[in-house]
């Protein structure tokens, strides 16, 4: 699940590499964008998306959104098995040895504090940077217009000389290309959605059956921004609600 398409980044790559493992996948565009929300406010609605999820016969669920996963540890015991993006992403990285290290995401990735504080418990500093936009444009299928660059410049500009830079967002590997051309050329950009599906991997659950997609906002622009941002076709985008 993600507020958006953004976790069809993950989604698709545990397709990639798992081949017939059947998924639900939830969009809650059709709430306050989660980078937005208020700590107290994104706990619940990530509950009500977890009981929502459950009523479905989901059983593993990634929180393939950063921001919603800093409020993973405020929810209360489901019986579920609930795997984060940020745990995954922080190995990844140190695993990287960064020597000035960078970070983007949204407003409450960032304003959390959660990597700022787990990077300094090893004696890493890190630059973030607050790309909220970004996940609007790319939620409307824009990876690559002129305007996306562009605000990909000015956030990247005080950055834009790191050695490492983590994507702290499942939607901005689809502007991959645009953040690559405003950062320098020795610069290493870090998606640990690859590392995050080996971890995936791992658990047991069922194959084969269909994958079945749920969203609160609107099923037509879901079905084409999954297309145009990730390559993901959708045949059928089935509403969702819970509070």
């Amino acid at each position: 699940m993600d507020w958006g398409i953004g976790g069809l980044s993950i989604g698709r790559a545990v397709k990639s590499a798992l081949g017939d493992v059947p998924f639900v996948y939830l969009s809650d565009s059709g709430a306050t964008p989660y980078g937005k929300m208020l700590r107290n406010e994104l706990t619940a609605r990530l509950s009500g998306a977890i009981k929502f999820l459950r009523a479905q016969g989901v059983t593993h669920l990634v929180v393939a959104c950063n921001a919603a996963s800093t409020v993973i540890p405020f929810v209360e015991p489901t019986g579920m098995r609930i795997e984060g993006v940020i745990e995954t992403a922080v190995v990844t990285t140190l695993r990287m040895r960064p020597a000035r290290l960078a970070l983007i995401g949204g407003r409450r990735t960032v304003l959390s504090g959660t990597y700022r504080k787990a990077f300094a418990e090893h004696g890493i500093k890190v630059q973030q940077r607050i790309a909220q936009p970004l996940s609007a444009l790319i939620e409307r299928g824009d990876v690559n217009s002129p305007d996306l660059l562009e605000l990909c410049r000015r956030i990247l500009a005080p950055v834009r000389n790191c050695s490492h830079l983590l994507i702290a967002c499942t939607h901005y590997p689809a502007a991959m290309e645009s953040l690559r051309k405003c950062v320098s050329a020795s610069t290493v950009l870090i998606d640990p959605a690859d590392e995050l599906v080996k971890k995936i991997a791992k658990w047991k659950f069922s194959r084969g059956g269909p994958d079945v997609f749920f969203t609160t906002g609107h099923q037509g622009k879901m079905k084409q921004a999954a297309l145009a941002a990730f390559g993901v076709r959708i045949k059928t985008a089935r509403p969702a609600a819970f509070q």
